[in-house]
Order: structure tokens, then sequence, then C-alpha cells
């Protein structure tokens, strides 16, 4: 680290504590201006931060390390928010809208009954404060560790204290502008990685396609070590008694660890779902539009940022790999830990002074303003749907702001304690947050498809449906560490998650088929979708240029396009 390393980081958060400021300015006032930015968020917005959100530690650290192990199929977590973003655009967001709610709980006790909103709002603050707020820390903790050999402790608690300030001063307002200006740094920073990378593959002379070619080349793994690190670890990686592993192909088996084929459209309505949707630290943002226009639009354009992400959270993986393979040679227990320092090790080893502290921004910018929306959206929740709901339904405006705030100050401490102690469960960051994920989605991502589609699925259902699932999921976590020789098709979290996801299906249906029908309040065309009316198509644009369809289509071309490239037929394995 240089003096211009540490000006680009000063400057960095200068930029964003003017921005916060200014964004945060008089949002205390009321409940709406403090929890939903006074839904006046423009699209660009709206994207923007619903991006930032959603990428952290998790994808520096976590995806790509993963991206070492296991290659191009990573991808898929990105390219498969297609689905999920797709049904956001046109089935959630016309009824979460038109239903005028702050969070996904209230909606859930209107369509549902205040048991299930009750339930949902306990479990997402857990899963908040768990799954999210911990594990960024931990994994920023880690890159702060390997880059200035801070205590790890110290290195949780300064991210936490720095990262938190924006979301208790302004609530969203100041979470969302200050996304904007993180995405652009952060994209900005990762693809910076990515071409020194490819430029470091092209050698001397050599141009970025070069790089690009010698890096597609060595992870198909024909020869060298790349095919020796490959041929090891074959059955890890693949899962099962699996003899060969292709790097190059989406599409992976049924035992594969992260994605395996068999389970991606139940992964991704379930977890998907639940996650882009249920979640009320990304879904905040879309609550907080300006108009229907705005938060489709915003989708829309948070889906393009997900087509090149992938540059930036997988690529450096695999030109990690393709670099040094050796990292794949070591013990097993010991490759995904290692490979968790890919990020920065690609700095450390590629990057010039000078450089460093834009790609170190972009890494904290990512944390940040994941733990400034996780902290926003869960005092949020424990403010309007557990404060308010439970204790005290005459609160006023200003009563319900300081109980936001005193709440976000409680959360990022026990989030700071927590963090400190995700290391100590050793394996992948990428991996512990997904099958956390993996055990939360399925019962509620189930009943909220359901229950927008189909008006017959009444509260009981749902309300059993969330019981059982839980169950069920407690059981295969019991199965997986208690029997001597667990299925292999088991082990895969995407797998657990498909098997519960279709198990809730039946459950809510059956249940609700054999109870009485919901009352007609509880699904009017605010609440639910009307097959008849087909209500979902109002406030797309004026013109094709600006319409939701056109960018919308053109997404989805796109993504199917990189489907059959990365196919595993296109560009397969030697």
């Amino acid at each position: 680290m240089a003096p211009l390393d540490y000006l680009a980081i000063g400057a960095f958060f200068a930029i964003l504590s003017i921005v916060g400021y200014w964004a945060g300015r008089g949002e205390q006032a009321s409940s709406t201006e403090y929890f939903l930015a006074g839904k006046k968020l423009p699209w660009y917005v709206v994207g923007g931060s619903f991006i930032a959100s959603n990428i952290s530690s998790d994808h520096f650290i976590g995806m790509i390390g993963s991206a070492v192990v296991f290659g191009i199929s990573i991808s898929m977590l990105e390219w498969g928010n297609m689905i999920t973003f797709s049904l956001l655009i046109w089935f959630f967001i016309p009824f979460l809208l038109s239903a005028k709610v702050f969070t996904t709980p209230e909606y859930l006790e209107l369509r549902f009954n205040s048991a299930l909103r009750q339930i949902f709002a306990v479990v997402t603050v857990i899963s908040n404060v768990v799954a999210f707020l911990a594990a960024v820390l931990y994994g920023g903790a880690l890159a702060l560790s390997s880059l200035f050999g801070w205590d790890p402790w110290f290195a949780v608690i300064a991210l936490g204290i720095v990262s938190g300030i924006w979301a208790i001063y302004g609530g969203l307002s100041s979470v969302a502008w200050t996304d904007l200006l993180t995405v652009a740094v952060m994209i900005v920073g990762g693809l910076t990685v990515t071409i020194l990378g490819l430029d470091a593959l092209a050698g001397d002379g050599g141009s970025l396609i070069d790089g690009f070619r010698i890096m597609i080349e060595r992870n198909q793994a024909t020869h060298g070590q790349w095919a020796e690190a490959v041929a090891v670890n074959a059955h890890h990686l693949a899962g099962g008694d699996a003899g060969s592993y292709d790097r190059m192909s989406l599409f992976q088996g049924a035992t594969h660890p992260i994605v395996p084929a068999i389970s991606l459209l139940p992964f991704i309505l379930s977890v998907g779902v639940w996650y882009n949707v249920l979640n009320q630290f990304m879904i905040q943002r879309v609550l907080g539009a300006r108009s229907e226009y705005d938060a489709r639009m915003g989708i829309v354009f948070a889906g393009w940022i997900k087509v090149i992400m992938p540059l930036i959270t997988v690529v450096p993986g695999m030109i990690l790999f393709a670099l040094h393979p050796e990292i794949l040679l070591g013990p097993w227990d010991q490759v995904k830990p290692e490979a968790d320092k890919g990020y920065v090790q690609l700095i450390q080893s590629l990057v010039p002074v000078g450089l460093r502290g834009l790609l170190l921004a972009a890494l904290f910018g990512a944390i940040q303003s994941t733990v400034n929306s996780v902290l926003n959206s869960t005092s949020t929740i424990v403010t309007l749907d557990i404060y308010k709901r439970m204790f005290r339904p005459q609160a006023s405006d200003r009563d319900l702001v300081t109980v936001g705030v005193i709440s976000s100050v409680v959360i990022l401490a026990i989030s700071i304690v927590l963090g400190g102690f995700v290391g100590r469960l050793g394996g992948s960051l990428f991996e512990y947050i997904q099958s956390l994920y993996a055990f939360f989605a399925p019962p509620f991502a189930a009943v909220f498809v359901l229950g927008i589609l189909w008006r017959r699925i009444n509260g009981t259902g749902a309300l059993v449906t969330v019981i059982s699932g839980f169950g069920l999921g407690i059981a295969i976590k019991l199965v997986l560490n208690f029997a001597a020789t667990p299925p292999a098709w088991l082990v895969p979290y995407a797998n657990q998650a498909s098997i519960n996801w279709f198990f809730c299906l039946a459950v809510c249906s059956g249940v609700s088929l054999l109870t009485p029908p919901p009352r007609a309040e509880q699904v009017t065309d605010q609440l639910t979708f009307n097959w008849r009316k087909m209500n979902i198509f109002s406030d797309l644009g004026d013109h094709w240029y600006s319409s939701v369809v056109t960018w919308w289509g053109l997404f989805i071309i796109t993504i199917l396009a990189l489907f059959i490239i990365f196919s595993g037929f296109v560009l397969p394995s030697g």
C-alpha cells in the first residue's frame, strides 16, 4: 500500500459520506421517509442499490474462491437470476406495490394471517444477522487480515462500525444513494482485476483476447498441472463417484456440490424468490420506488448488471486457476479456504501500487452497501413487524424512527460478535452462506408464489407449510450429520432446497384444499394475480425505447445466448 492507495480509499469514503449525508437529510422526519425513502427513488437508484445490496464480501471473497475450485458453473448463480427477476418484474412488483406495504411480512398478513407475518419477521431477523451480516463482516475481515495483518476481531469491529453509519443516520435514502456510487466503484474495481489478470496470462506483447483464450484453454484442463488438478479432485468437484469434471460447463451433474443442473429451477424458485423478493433488504428499495415503472425498470437495470457480474465474480477465479493450478493440488480440506484468498492474492500479485486502493475501495464498498442495506431492512422489520405490531400499535412516527435507530445499533453489535466466530466453522464462506439460504428459503418461497398465483391457498395451509418445511429441513440436516453414509444426491444444498420446495408446494396445496377457502379481502386484485384480467401490464413505459418490455426482452435473449455458449458443447473440456 502506497500513499496513493490510501488516498484512493480516503477519497472513496469521503465522497460516500457526502452522498450519505446529502441523501439522508431530514429522512428521520417520518417512518415513510426513513424506512422507504419517501417512495421517491428513480429506477437507476432502485437497480443500482438492488445490486449493491446483493454484492458483498461473499462475492469478492467467496464466489471468486468457488470459481477457482469449480469453474464457470458458478456463473449460474448470477445468470439464473433471469427467472427470479422476470417473476419479480411481472408478478411480484405489481402486488407488493398495490398492497401499499412497508415490509414483506406485512403483505403476508394481508394475504394470509398475522401468525405467518410474525413467524416470517422473526426468521428474517435471524437469517439477516446470521446468514448476511455476520458472514459479510467475516469476509471483509478476512481480506483486511490478509492484506494488513490486522487482528480478525479488530477488523470485524472496524468494518461493522464504518459500514453501519449511514443506515443508522439516513435510513433507506442514504443507503440507496450511497449504493449507487458503490456499485459503480465495484464494477470499475472488479473489471480492473479481471483486465490485469488477463493481461498477466497473455504475457509480454499479448492482448487481452490472448489472455482470455489462455484462460479458457487452461480451464478446459486438458494438459499439465491443470489436468492433474481436475483429475485428482474430480470426485470432490462433481460429487459422488464421478471420474471426470468439466470446468467450462454451466450445467453440472446431480451431485455437484453447488449447482446441480437437476435442481437449478426449483433452487431458483425457492432460494431465488426468497432472496430477491421476500427478503426485506433486497425488496425494500423496490418498495421505495417512485412508481411501478421505476420499480420494474430498476430490476431490468439490475438484470443487465447481472449479465456482466461473472466478469467480476467468476472470471477472476478462473484466471487464478489458470495462473496457480497448484491451489487444487493440496489437501482437499485446505483447498476451499485457500481459494477464498483468491481476490486478495490477485490484488497482491497483479495490481500495481496506486491501483490497489481502488480495488480495496471496491471490496469495502461491497461490504458497507450490504451491511447498510441489511441493517436498514432488519431494523424496519423489528420496528414495524415486531415492535409496532406486537407491543405498541399506536406508536407515533417519531417513536418508530427512534426504535429503528436503536434497533440498528443493537443488530449491528450482535452481528459483529457473531462475525468473529464465522471463521471457526471452516470450509468455504460462499458455501456457508448458500447452505443457510437453502434452509431458510423453501417454505416461505413456496407459500409466497402459490399465494400470489392461486387464490385457493389459505392461511392455514401457509402456516402448516412453514412449520413442516422447517421440520423437514432440520430432518435433512440430521441425516447428513448422523447417517453413516448419507446418499450423495442429498449432500448438495441446492438439492436439499429443491426437495423441501416440492414438499412445501404439496403440503400448502393439500392443506389449503382440505380447509375453508380464504376470505374475499385476502384474495383481491391488489393481493393476487387475476388470471381473467391479467392485471400485470400497467405502467410499462411510454415509448418502445424506454419500455420495460423492450429491455427485459433483450436481457432474456442475452442470458439465453450465454447459456448456449457455456453449455459444455460450444466450449467443452478436452
